[in-house]
């Protein structure tokens, strides 16, 4: 454990970075609570997206990475701010048309058109929870509602009342002349309508921690600031929360970080530390837009959890997260891939090499061995070839290619065989495109058809692929790389493809012959 440690000390991986900030904050705390607390927050506006999943899943990194380099205990709180109002109808739910009367409602006063939960809130943030619960984290959920209305909230509230010109003073900085006539940090929550108020304050009682407001119909109202009769902005919101929990760490994406100096000074105002930050680059749709939970683009937890494991997923979400990333069908296999590729090189590797490793970061201390003697982009391509309906077709081709391999032994890699099957006929089979060769290609297809006709080398991939360079070679291919892409498009019908020379080692021998001659007759380009 100490050479862990050590290495994590000095480890480049940013969750060790941060993890090693944050040691050095509490370190430095005067008044140390005895923990360390992370928090990620969440709108339940929509439902929850990936990019949710992805903020709580770094977040989990970092505290991970801080209990490798510290025996302080850690805690993470998942927020939700479901008391906001609702603002628009999201498009993607039933019957959107019954939510528009309860529009400016907070979220858990607005029925849930699901019929399954006693509001959109409540829908939502069971939805959070279930997502969360699939990846194993250990959290606290907490719910704005809850955390105003039963009071946790209310010692921070009577300060921003006791505080509210120095609060105002830093919101009124960051906005439009015109928004500033009439902003407030306090949001009423109207005794009768149960609307969320965006109005004036006509005075603020420091004294009494009340709020004076005319609502909408011009009728005078005094409220408490406690006891969810108001919420804050999201903005103060932002900062009230981390003063009023003790917040040290929250990570958020790039489109917040121009208000991080907001949120800290509101924090401090209210009696708070400020946390340490860190901020992420923005996932994108297929077409390079950000991913919205109201408009539901992008890939959900469940699509790719419906095409690859949950370990891919986050492996995924551990690659340079300060870089946009495209969250999209087309990355799932590569993500599969290196993956596995990571958790066979985990085995050999030092400590430092393992404090670098993403399955580190995945699993902690418990790194499972790889069962997959065959690559997820493999599959993809036999199941291809093969036009599989069900994982047993490509066991077939898998227990001659690998005997001792079985799906009670290797789990990975029977419910990789799953996945591609789907992944295939959800999105290879309809853009397979097969083309006839050229008069050199053809050529070299039938010294490559020839050659595998004689062959008697059996199933070594690293021979078959060395032959197959060697017919490339002959046929004068330059670059290289212009045979294979010659093999993938006339046989495999598409534009890359697996190390052919592991393909025919999987796929056979003769069955490679018989899928060359097949397309030297034209049959394949005709049948697509």
């Amino acid at each position: 454990m100490s050479d862990l440690r050590d290495a994590a000390m000095t480890s480049k991986a940013w969750p060790f970075e941060e993890a090693r900030r944050l040691l050095k904050r509490y370190e430095s705390d005067k008044e140390k609570k005895g923990y360390v607390l992370f928090e990620t927050g969440y709108g339940p506006s929509g439902l929850p997206h990936i990019g949710t999943f992805g903020e709580v899943l770094r977040t989990t990194m970092i505290r991970r990475a801080f209990e490798v380099i510290s025996d302080v205990p850690t805690r993470l709180i998942c927020f939700s701010d479901d008391l906001d109002g609702m603002r628009k109808v999201p498009e993607n739910v039933p019957n959107p048309d019954a939510l528009r009367e309860h529009l400016q409602k907070p979220l858990t006063s607005v029925p849930d058109p699901f019929g399954t939960h006693d509001s959109f809130g409540h829908h939502n943030n069971a939805m959070l929870r279930r997502f969360l619960d699939t990846f194993g984290f250990e959290y606290e959920f907490y719910s704005a509602t809850e955390f105003y209305g039963d009071g946790k909230f209310d010692e921070v509230l009577k300060r921003a009342c006791e505080r509210y010109d120095d609060v105002m003073a830093v919101m009124l900085k960051s906005l439009r002349e015109e928004r500033r006539q009439t902003y407030s940090i306090f949001l009423p929550i109207h005794p009768e309508t149960g609307r969320v108020l965006y109005v004036p304050m006509k005075s603020v009682d420091p004294v009494n921690h009340t709020i004076t407001f005319d609502d909408e119909d011009g009728r005078e109202w005094t409220l408490p600031v406690t006891g969810g009769n108001v919420k804050l902005q999201w903005k103060p919101d932002f900062g009230a929360r981390w003063a009023a929990l003790g917040v040290d760490f929250e990570m958020y994406g790039k489109d917040h970080s121009t208000n991080t100096p907001i949120y800290d000074r509101i924090c401090e105002i209210l009696g708070g530390r400020k946390p340490e930050h860190f901020t992420y680059e923005l996932f994108l749709d297929d077409s390079g837009h950000k991913i919205s939970k109201s408009s539901g683009n992008g890939l959900s937890i469940d699509e790719w959890l419906t095409y690859a494991s949950t370990e891919s997923l986050s492996y995924y979400m551990f690659l340079k997260p300060k870089t946009a990333k495209r969250l999209h069908f087309d990355v799932i296999p590569k993500a599969v891939d290196e993956y596995h590729q990571q958790l066979r090189a985990y085995a050999d590797q030092d400590a430092t090499q393992r404090m670098a490793n993403p399955v580190f970061h995945i699993h902690g201390h418990n790194v499972p061995a790889s069962t997959m003697v065959v690559s997820f982009s493999m599959l993809l391509n036999l199941a291809s070839v093969a036009g599989a309906e069900d994982k047993e077709q490509l066991w077939g081709f898998i227990r001659r290619y690998a005997p001792e391999a079985s799906s009670e032994n290797n789990p990975d890699l029977d419910q990789a065989a799953g996945f591609a099957v789907r992944y295939y006929n959800d999105f290879v089979k309809p853009t397979k495109t097969y083309r006839l060769p050229d008069d050199r290609e053809r050529a070299a297809l039938v010294d490559l058809r020839d050659r595998l006709a004689v062959w008697d080398g059996g199933l070594d991939a690293e021979e078959l692929q060395s032959m197959v360079f060697a017919v490339g070679k002959a046929h004068e291919f330059e670059p290289l790389r212009a045979w294979f892409s010659t093999l993938y498009e006339v046989l495999l019908g598409a534009s890359q493809g697996p190390r052919f020379g592991g393909f025919i080692a999987l796929y056979g021998v003769d069955e490679t012959v018989a899928l060359i001659d097949a397309a030297l007759e034209g049959k394949l380009a005709q049948a697509a």
